[in-house]
């Protein structure tokens, strides 16, 4: 059946006949309510005769980054089969108006922009009782991602310096904030590795007074400067206590057992971030309050942490729900994840700089659109958000598409589709396995061929790949 029937004529299927005929994608009929933008303004359409618009091009790209298999060969012919069902001219299979179509109309701003609206949209359907005690948390933490080893990659993104020159690939660093709350990823900032994660973190602090109240994070951002510079944009802090920051339990006020006010006395000398006369300005003292948690587990070795925090009330933020929240941060290791290893975000394909950043927020965009669909479906179908799972949201998303942008012309098969995709997502719990403990190790082993260790064009024949390299002979 074809997706577009001229037999349906209501105001509905004129609508999204229409929408779905500018796009040329089946994605819209799973997104286009959170990305009215890129949807909404059709007045130009009839106007631009050629098939890459900034629409299509946002659509294509956007299915490359939720089937990570999918190379630009494979998007192109995709829209060859849309531009034929639409009735419109067809288009060579060649990749390189695509991608110089990515280059020219997918600008960062707008990606941003974008980005920016699916937030603010996916924050406000989100229910109130997710919430920490009536507080927006956000979580922060860092990663990296590899790209293809050409030279203005090497530029800007140089690769670790213990690797051999032509053996390694160039590198980047990404700091995220991300809402405890619903997943979504609200704020990046990206370097190369010569800068740190607090470096990047800092800044975002402009925007992060925006979103949360509680920002939760390990020993990496914790900091006099850091904490005291966030209390005053109204931001509190949830970190783990610094290693080379002891705390001793015998001193300070004491609030309860391992629960204390300590005097934390600001540093003499001004760090070459910070401005002199913001440092001038800060008090020579400051109030923290360090909480000692320990975690028993039958068969386990029994594990002590200490948390410092400016939520100085025992009362409404009792050492229990300290802990709990603290361990909650244990999420942002599971939003990298599903980015890096369920969408393919460890190894980014663009091969300039500025390709690769639009990459990363397509990946974001991507990411942001799937954590919405499973908020609409666990706040459907009453289920907890966090125990849905995103792989298998991202497995039903890719068959459900094509079906959906099939009966796009059929309002009551639409919508019976869409209820139904609520409830498959739904249903896919992940199990609870508090006391699960499994190593970072790997079963299958690889195959054994060997590591390239200098440039492929240096590295002659391998007569057997056991047995090391043979060094081609000069001319």
């Amino acid at each position: 059946m074809p997706p577009y029937s001229p037999s349906a004529g209501s105001p509905f299927s004129r609508v999204t006949r229409r929408v779905f005929q500018t796009n040329l994608s089946d994605l819209p009929a799973l997104f286009a309510e959170w990305i009215p933008e890129v949807l909404g303004n059709h007045s130009g359409a009839k106007k631009r005769k050629r098939p890459f618009t900034r629409r299509v091009v946002f659509w294509l790209f956007l299915s490359q980054c939720l089937t990570r298999t999918e190379p630009c060969r494979e998007i192109v012919r995709k829209l060859m089969v849309w531009l034929y069902l639409c009735r419109r001219p067809p288009i060579s299979g060649n990749t390189s108006a695509y991608c110089q179509a990515r280059k020219k109309t997918l600008t960062a701003a707008f990606l941003r922009e974008t980005h920016q609206e699916i937030v603010a949209k996916g924050e406000s359907q989100a229910p109130s009782s997710a919430w920490w005690r009536g507080r927006r948390v956000g979580v922060v933490d860092g990663t990296t991602v590899s790209m293809p080893d050409t030279p203005l990659n090497q530029a800007k993104y140089p690769q670790p310096s213990e690797q051999k020159k032509g053996c390694g690939f160039p590198v980047m660093k990404v700091v995220g904030i991300f809402s405890l709350a619903t997943g979504l990823w609200h704020f990046l900032k990206t370097g190369d590795l010569h800068d740190h994660e607090r470096t990047l973190f800092r800044r975002l602090w402009d925007d992060l007074s925006l979103q949360f109240d509680v920002l939760l994070g390990d020993r990496g951002f914790t900091s006099f400067f850091d904490m005291i510079l966030l209390k005053q944009r109204g931001v509190d802090t949830v970190l783990r206590q610094h290693q080379r920051r002891p705390a001793d339990f015998r001193r300070g006020h004491r609030l309860g057992r391992n629960d204390h006010l300590v005097v934390w006395q600001k540093p003499k000398q001004c760090p070459t971030w910070l401005d002199r006369e913001v440092f001038d300005a800060l008090p020579q003292e400051w109030i923290v309050r360090e909480v000692q948690i320990q975690i028993v587990v039958k068969g386990f070795r029994t594990q002590v942490y200490e948390i410092v925090t400016t939520l100085l009330d025992p009362i409404h933020f009792p050492p229990p729900a300290l802990a709990e929240l603290y361990f909650l941060r244990w999420s942002v290791e599971i939003y990298f994840r599903n980015i890096k290893v369920t969408l393919g975000l460890d190894i980014l394909r663009c091969k300039s700089p500025a390709m690769v950043l639009k990459e990363l927020w397509m990946m974001v965009i991507a990411h942001n659109l799937v954590r919405l669909l499973m908020l609409k479906a666990a706040v459907a179908e009453h289920k907890p958000l966090s125990r849905l799972s995103f792989k298998g949201t991202v497995d039903t998303l890719r068959q459900w598409a094509p079906l959906m942008a099939a009966t796009v012309g059929q309002p009551a098969m639409y919508r019976r589709l869409d209820r139904q995709l609520l409830v498959v997502i739904a249903r896919d719990i992940v199990p609870s396995r508090p006391e699960r403990s499994e190593p970072r190790v790997r079963k299958r082993r690889p195959k054994n061929y060997q590591l390239l260790t200098q440039p492929r064009h240096l590295a002659g024949n391998l007569p057997h790949r056991n047995r090391p390299y043979r060094k081609r002979k000069k001319d």
